[in-house]
């Protein structure tokens, strides 16, 4: 008989920067999914990989001097070598450069365009360049992006637009006819009454202002919007194509996906737009999308520009791979945000890894190995608290697993962690120390000892998702095969009279002094180093020398602002009209990023007034300001009294 299917793909990561922990949560809480399903019997797909089109690529790669696709092949390679030191069992890494992706991408666009899907226009309105996300007016608050809070940005071209309209009231019976569709629930109240309810405007597909993109097919002056291009990962890396006759086996068996796993940030590009389009296409929609909350450090959002950024890779060189993956999985609740820092980490990795797992494992070892020689004992009647801790893992079984079901993997890693710590106790119950000096309770020590090492063996099959690593160690330990979950049907699989393999520290305690010292310790010398490079590339090389007579070539003239308005076809040009006293003239200067024309006009200011004319965006520039550069640009202003057209020496 053939496996149940089940496809399961993460968000592409944005290759713009390296992943922070916050970012790597998603593909360590999909792994762990994953796992679990191939436990149940499943035949699984995971997809994960990299999206690598969109303006922030192409204005990262201008700053460091490099092409786009330089930038994105380093970037996506540190994703996926953080990817697989997570130790990630993915069966497919897309990238969206690929051009199996590209062709397909672009068959799709025009599959749209010609049965009426698409219209071209021209967008005016706000958009975030981070998000790479359109709003309007009542969305874009205070000037703001409504998803990241940063600053967004007027924009205005011509464009291709997609008839969101026409498929409103079929995505809204859809989600009505399938609740599990959109999960947790608040999520889906919140993309039904922001955005289904309130009525959705077509959405601009295609952007003109930059290149960084796939080329629209019938016409190259337009890139496809990245969202339509990042969403198609999910069926060209099973090979779908709309101009196929007919799609590749792989497509065929596992579309749909069973469930794609994103941030809460892009519920709406997942719920709404995708779903659209694969109306539109004509294709069967995904069974389920579970939008995960963040990992914030502290309370705050994690970001670079804050100083509070962890890295799961750096934070797995002190705490190791399963130490990371088990801190991101059981820290994240279901709904409500998760918190990192590093107190919590060392807090939750003592009692926890070292303290409740490691401990455990350790204790029953060495006390096996001292009173049976390592060698499982035979267990005898049941006493005492014997049946408790069956009840106990026989309920942890069932339990973690209808929970893991629901999504629900912090509460399915604490249910098992609750187990181990009703085994912990129960060693304090039945004392097997006090049992070893009486040679007549060596019958009752055996059991207790058998019930031991049963236990650590179902929480090692149990934590295989999770901690992979690790269950492996103590399947080692226990030297057992006995190791997939049809072995934890029923208690008492572990193999009477086999030596135990050679015992192993799985966590060793942290000592958290020092461990938040040398933390302190490392982020006031980053800080040392980034004030350092700042401070360093805020003051430019000085330029050449030159001769008093070459400067004196450099007419300089006191004027007045008269005029001054914004280029509309340029975002950083303004045109302003001055008065020298002696003539009036225009010039355009390239300050509109820190100046708007209400700052500049009845001022006095610094002209270069011998400057050959020059044409900016086809507009006649005669003249310069005279001005600081860097970061911000700051204009040199002169007193109300200085005399128009005079010279500046």
């Amino acid at each position: 008989m053939s496996k149940e299917k089940f496809y399961i793909t993460t968000a592409i990561a944005y290759s713009s920067r390296k992943p922070h922990f916050g970012n790597t949560y998603e593909i360590i809480m999909t792994d762990a999914v994953a796992r679990f399903q191939r436990a149940m019997g499943k035949d699984v797909y995971f997809l994960t990989g990299a999206d690598e089109h969109g303006q922030k690529i192409e204005e990262c790669a201008a700053a460091a001097g490099i092409t786009p696709q330089q930038y994105v092949d380093g970037v996506s390679g540190e994703i996926r070598r953080i990817w697989d030191r997570m130790n990630v069992s993915y069966d497919q890494f897309i990238r969206t450069t690929d051009k199996k992706h590209v062709d397909s991408v672009q068959h799709i666009f025009k599959k749209f365009y010609d049965q009426g899907d698409i219209y071209k226009s021209e967008y005016e309105g706000w958009y975030c360049v981070p998000c790479e996300s359109f709003f309007t007016e009542t969305q874009a608050v205070d000037g703001k992006c409504p998803d990241c809070g940063r600053p967004v940005e007027r924009s205005k071209e011509e464009a291709y637009f997609f008839r969101m309209s026409n498929y409103t009231d079929r995505l809204m019976k859809h989600i009505e006819e399938h609740p599990e569709f959109i999960e947790p629930e608040l999520r889906k109240k919140e993309m039904v009454n922001n955005f289904l309810k309130a009525g959705l405007q077509d959405l601009c597909v295609s952007r003109s202002s930059f290149k960084w993109g796939i080329p629209v097919q019938f016409d190259d002056r337009h890139v496809i919007y990245v969202w339509v291009d990042a969403l198609s990962n999910y069926i060209t890396a099973l090979g779908y194509d709309p101009d196929k006759a007919e799609q590749d086996e792989l497509f065929n068996h596992y579309w749909p996906a069973d469930v794609h796993i994103i941030g809460k940030d892009i519920l709406r590009f997942h719920t709404i737009y995708w779903p659209i389009f694969l109306m539109a296409l004509g294709l069967p929609l995904p069974k389920k999308v579970f939008g995960h909350p963040w990992f914030n450090s502290g309370v705050d959002k994690m970001s670079k520009s804050r100083g509070n950024v962890i890295y799961a890779d750096a934070l797995a060189d002190l705490i190791s791979v399963d130490g990371v993956r088990y801190y991101a999985l059981s820290e994240m609740p279901y709904a409500a945000d998760g918190s990192i820092t590093y107190e919590s980490v060392v807090n939750r990795y003592n009692t926890d890894l070292a303290n409740n797992l490691g401990n455990l494992v350790s204790r029953t070892h060495a006390m096996t190995a001292k009173y049976f020689g390592g060698v499982v004992p035979t267990p005898g009647a049941e006493e005492g608290p014997d049946a408790d801790l069956k009840a106990t893992v026989k309920a942890a079984i069932e339990q973690s697993c209808r929970q893991m079901e629901a999504f629900h993997v912090a509460d399915s890693l604490d249910t098992i962690f609750g187990m181990l710590r009703r085994a912990n106790k129960y060693i304090d119950e039945t004392m097997p120390w006090a049992l070893a000096k009486d040679e007549p309770s060596r019958p009752r020590l055996a059991t207790v000892l058998y019930n031991l090492l049963e236990t650590i063996r179902v929480g090692a099959v149990l934590l295989t998702s999770y901690i992979p690593e690790t269950a492996e160690k103590i399947f080692s330990i226990l030297a057992t095969d006995k190791t997939d979950f049809a072995s934890i049907s029923e208690f008492g699989a572990l193999t009477v009279g086999a030596a135990l393999g050679e015992g192993q520290t799985l966590f060793a305690r942290i000592d958290e002094a020092k461990f938040l010292a040398d933390r302190a310790k490392e982020q006031e010398t980053a800080e040392k180093v980034e004030q350092k490079e700042e401070t360093a590339s805020e003051v430019e090389p000085l330029a050449p020398q030159i001769t008093f007579d070459d400067f004196m070539k450099a007419d300089l003239r006191v004027a007045k602002v008269l005029v001054c308005e914004k280029l509309p076809k340029a975002k950083k040009l303004l045109r302003l009209e001055v008065d020298l006293g002696f003539e009036q003239r225009q010039i355009v200067s390239g300050i509109a990023k820190d100046y708007t024309p209400e700052d500049l006009i009845g001022k006095k200011v610094i002209v270069v007034a011998n400057l050959a004319p020059a044409k900016l965006c086809g507009v006649e520039s005669n003249g310069m300001l005279l001005a600081s550069g860097g970061d911000r640009i700051r204009v040199v202003f002169l007193d109300d009294d200085a005399p128009l057209g005079d010279r500046i020496h």
